[in-house]
C-alpha cells in the first residue's frame, strides 16, 4: 500500500466536533488489517532509518502506533500518560490547550541519559499535547529531536512549532483544512 491507499481509508466526519471542522477519522484505517498494517511498517521504517533508541507514544491513539512500531523494531516504549494514570512516581509538565491546560506524566527510569527517543503519534494538529511531550522526555533526559505522525494538518502548523524546537517531522499524509 502507499500513503495515498492509506489516505483513503481514512474516513473525514464533517462538522465534528463542532461546526465547521473537518475530523479525521482514523478507525477505518485501524479497521483494515492491511492498512494498519502498511501504516505502523511505513512510521517503522523511517524511525528505525533515523536511529531511534525508544519510541515515545502520546495518550491514546499514539500508544497504538508507537506502541506497535516499537515492538517491530525490537525497541522499548515510553508511554506519554494523562496525568493520575501511572503507579510509580512520575515527573510531569503541564501545558495549555485551546480552552484550559492538561499535564503530562512519564516514569523517568524508562529513559537512558542521551537515549535517543522518537515520537510517535497518530495527528499533529496545533502541535501543544507533541511539543509538551518532547519538552518532559527531555526533561527525564531523552534527546528528542524527530516525530513521526500518521497525519499532519499543516494548516493548524503543529509541525512548524515543533520544527522551531529542534524537532524534524514527518507525516505519512497531510490533511488540509482543521
Amino acid at each position: 500500500m502507499t500513503a495515498d491507499d492509506l489516505k483513503a481509508l481514512i474516513r473525514t466526519v464533517p462538522d465534528f466536533p463542532a461546526q465547521g471542522i473537518m475530523f479525521r477519522d482514523i478507525t477505518t484505517l485501524l479497521a483494515n488489517g492491511e492498512g494498519l498494517t502498511a501504516a505502523v511498517e511505513m512510521i517503522a521504517q523511517r524511525a528505525d532509518a533515523i536511529g531511534a533508541g525508544a519510541i515515545a507514544g502520546l495518550e491514546a491513539r499514539g500508544f497504538i502506533f508507537g506502541a506497535a512500531v516499537a515492538s517491530m523494531l525490537m525497541l522499548g516504549f515510553v508511554p506519554v500518560r494523562k496525568a493520575g494514570k501511572l503507579p510509580v512516581p512520575t515527573i510531569g509538565i503541564d501545558y495549555a490547550l485551546e480552552y484550559g491546560s492538561s499535564r503530562l506524566e512519564i516514569d523517568p527510569t524508562l529513559i537512558a541519559p542521551g537515549e535517543r527517543v522518537i515520537i510517535v503519534d497518530d495527528l499533529i494538529a496545533t502541535g501543544g499535547t507533541a511539543m509538551a511531550a518532547a519538552q518532559l522526555l527531555r526533561q527525564a533526559g531523552a534527546v528528542v529531536d524527530r516525530a513521526l505522525f500518521l497525519i499532519d494538518l499543516p494548516d493548524l502548523g503543529g509541525a512548524q512549532v515543533l520544527r522551531d524546537n529542534g524537532i524534524a517531522v514527518e507525516a505519512l499524509m497531510e490533511f488540509e483544512g482543521d
